[in-house]
C-alpha cells in the first residue's frame, strides 16, 4: 500500500466535490478517526458514498432528510469488510471535522486527515477494519511525519460538545497495538 498523487493505490477512488485546498499543503499533522453509518446502525449500501459525493436522496429514507443537505466528506472510508474508499486526496482538505480544536488550534480540517470507520458508537468494529486502519495509519505516518501516535485522535476529542464518534466501541488500545 502506498500513496500516489495523494491517493492510496489500494483504495477505490470516488472523488468528492466537498473538499478544497489546504491553507498550507505541507501542514498535515493530525489523524482524526470517525464513524458513520447511513441510515444509523445500518451497514453496507451506497448511502455513505452518496452523502460524500453530494447525491444522497433525502426521500430515500426518513433519516436522510436530516443529512442530505450537508456538504461533508472524509479522506477515506473503511468498510466493515476492510474495503477502502477514498473521497479526497490527502494533500487536499476534506470537510470532516467541522468546528473543532486540537492542542489549542482550531479548524482541524486545515491540517488533518479524516478516516471514517463504517460503524456506530456502540457496535464493535471488525478485525478487518482494525487491520486496515493500522495499515493505512502506518502509510500516512511515513508520508506525513508530523502525524505521530500522540496526534491521532477521535472526532469526539476535537468536537466534544457535538460529536461522540468513534464511540466507546472503538478499541484504542487494540488499534495502537497494531501500529
Amino acid at each position: 500500500m502506498k500513496i500516489v498523487d495523494g491517493w492510496l493505490d489500494t483504495a477505490r477512488r470516488l472523488p468528492s466535490p466537498h473538499c478544497d485546498d489546504r491553507p498550507d499543503p505541507s501542514d498535515v499533522s493530525l489523524l482524526v478517526i470517525h464513524n458513520i453509518s447511513l441510515p444509523p446502525n445500518v451497514f453496507g449500501g451506497p448511502w455513505i458514498q452518496d452523502l460524500f459525493l453530494g447525491r444522497l436522496e433525502a426521500a430515500a429514507h426518513p433519516f436522510f432528510g436530516t443529512v442530505a443537505h450537508l456538504r461533508v466528506s472524509a479522506h477515506l472510508l473503511i468498510r466493515r469488510n476492510g474495503d477502502l474508499e477514498q473521497f479526497v486526496p490527502f494533500h487536499r482538505r476534506a470537510w470532516h471535522a467541522g468546528q473543532s480544536v486540537f492542542a489549542g488550534r482550531d479548524a482541524c480540517n486545515d491540517f488533518s486527515v479524516g478516516i471514517e470507520m463504517e460503524g456506530a458508537d456502540d457496535v464493535p468494529y471488525t478485525e478487518l477494519q482494525y487491520q486496515r486502519l493500522a495499515d493505512v495509519t502506518r502509510v500516512l505516518m511515513a508520508r506525513f511525519p508530523a502525524i505521530t501516535t500522540e496526534r491521532i485522535t477521535g472526532h469526539s476529542d476535537i468536537a466534544p460538545a457535538r460529536k461522540t464518534d468513534p464511540g466507546p466501541a472503538f478499541d484504542w488500545q487494540r488499534f495502537r497495538a497494531g501500529l
